[in-house]
C-alpha cells in the first residue's frame, strides 16, 4: 500500500539535489552573483545519497530525479547514477541546464540514466545572456546534440516564460522541439526561493500561452499524461506534443506526490515549505534504515502542504523571501531544494 498524506497524496516521487551550486545566474532563480553556499562537510556522499534513496524506495518512492543547483557540477555524477540505476527504480531522470552535458552525456547514459530534461529558455544567444548573465548558449545546444548522440530519447525542454523577455518564442521553441524530437514544457514564472525580482505582471499564464499557440499553429487538444505530473500535456494538429506547468495561476497541489531532499540531507515535503527536517544527522549518527523510514513516514503522513495554492490566495502577492533573508538561510533557495 502506498504511503498517503492527509490529502491522500502518495509518497512516490523524490527530487534529489546533489549540489546547491550553479554555473548560471538566471534572473528567475539565481539573480545574485554571490550566495551563501552549503558547508562542504554537510554535503552527502554518493553512498549516503544512495542509502537514503534505498530508504525512500522501501516506503513507496518509485521515481527519482537528480537536480541541483546544476547537478552536472557534482564531480563524477555518473558514479551516483550507476548506484541508483542498480536499484531498479521505475524512473531515474536528471534535470540540467545542459552546459556540461556535451562532456558527460555518454557516461551518464552508460551508467543507466533513463531520461533528461534540459532547461532552454530561448533560442536567441543575446536573450540567453540577458537571462543567465553567461555566454553559454552554444554549449547548451551542443549538449542537446551530444545527448541525442549518446542515445537519450524523449528528452524534454523546460522553458520559463517571462513577459517581455522570451514570451515571443513560444512557437519557435515548439518548432525547434518538433525538429529534434524534444517535448517542450513551458513553465509559468514562479514566486519561489530566489525569485527576488518576481512580479505578477511578468507571469504569462497557461491560458494566454495556449491562446497564442493556437493563434499561430491551430487548435490545441489535450494529450494523455500522468495525472500526478506537474505539466498538462497538449497536442497540435500536426501531432507535436508539449506541456505547460501552471504552478502560479493554476496550482496542482492536490495531486502533488513530490518530496525533496537537499544535497546536505534536509527533507522537504513542499517546494514552498518554510522548514525541512534533517536526515543527515540521524544518518551519520548510525540510524538504521527502519529508523530513517519511520522519520520520513511520520512527516509524510501528517503532510498537508498546499504551498502554491496558498500563494494564489494571497490578496497582495510579492516575492516569497527577500534577498536578505535568503542570505541567512540558503535552504530557502530553489537552487538548494531542487525545483
Amino acid at each position: 500500500m502506498p504511503t498517503l498524506d492527509r490529502l491522500g497524496r502518495p509518497l512516490a516521487n523524490l527530487r534529489l539535489s546533489v549540489t546547491d551550486r550553479c554555473n548560471l545566474r538566471c534572473s528567475y532563480c539565481m539573480p545574485e552573483e554571490e550566495y551563501a553556499w552549503l558547508p562542504r562537510a554537510d554535503i552527502l556522499s554518493f553512498e549516503e545519497l544512495a542509502r537514503l534513496v534505498e530508504v525512500f524506495q522501501g516506503i513507496g518512492v518509485e521515481k527519482v530525479r537528480l537536480t541541483g543547483g546544476e547537478p552536472l557540477l557534482r564531480r563524477d555524477l555518473h558514479v551516483l547514477v550507476g548506484l541508483l540505476a542498480r536499484r531498479g527504480l521505475a524512473d531515474l531522470a536528471l534535470t540540467t541546464n545542459g552546459i556540461l552535458l556535451g562532456e558527460q552525456a555518454r557516461a551518464l547514459k552508460a551508467a543507466g540514466l533513463a531520461r533528461l530534461t534540459v532547461s532552454l529558455d530561448t533560442l536567441r544567444p543575446e536573450c540567453f545572456q540577458l537571462l543567465t548573465r553567461r555566454d553559454e548558449h552554444a554549449r547548451v545546444l551542443a549538449g542537446l546534440e551530444a545527448a541525442h548522440a549518446a542515445g537519450f530519447r524523449g528528452t524534454k525542454l523546460n522553458t520559463v516564460v517571462l513577459r517581455g523577455v522570451n514570451d515571443d518564442e513560444l512557437v519557435p521553441l515548439l518548432e525547434f522541439g518538433r525538429e529534434r524530437g524534444l517535448e517542450v514544457r513551458f513553465i509559468e514564472y514562479m514566486d519561489v526561493g530566489g525569485a527576488t525580482g518576481w512580479r505578477g505582471e511578468e507571469v504569462v499564464s497557461r491560458a494566454e500561452m495556449l491562446a497564442r499557440i493556437e493563434g499561430s499553429l491551430g487548435a490545441v487538444r489535450t494529450a494523455p499524461g500522468d495525472p500526478s505530473a506537474p505539466a498538462e500535456r497538449y497536442e497540435l494538429p500536426d501531432g507535436t506534443r508539449f506541456g505547460i506547468i501552471a504552478s502560479t495561476t493554476e496550482p496542482f497541489c492536490r495531486s502533488c506526490d513530490r518530496s525533496r531532499l537537499t544535497a546536505d540531507g534536509i527533507f522537504y515535503t513542499c517546494l514552498y515549505a518554510p522548514n525541512g527536517t534533517d536526515l543527515r544527522g540521524p544518518l551519520r549518527a548510525g540510524a538504521t534504515n527502519d529508523e530513517l523510514a519511520a522519520r520520513i513516514l511520520g512527516l509524510w503522513r501528517e503532510r498537508r502542504d498546499r504551498g502554491a495554492e496558498e500563494r494564489l490566495g494571497l490578496t497582495e502577492r510579492g516575492t516569497l523571501a527577500p534577498a536578505s533573508t535568503l542570505r541567512t538561510d540558503p535552504h530557502l533557495e530553489m537552487h538548494t531544494r531542487g525545483g
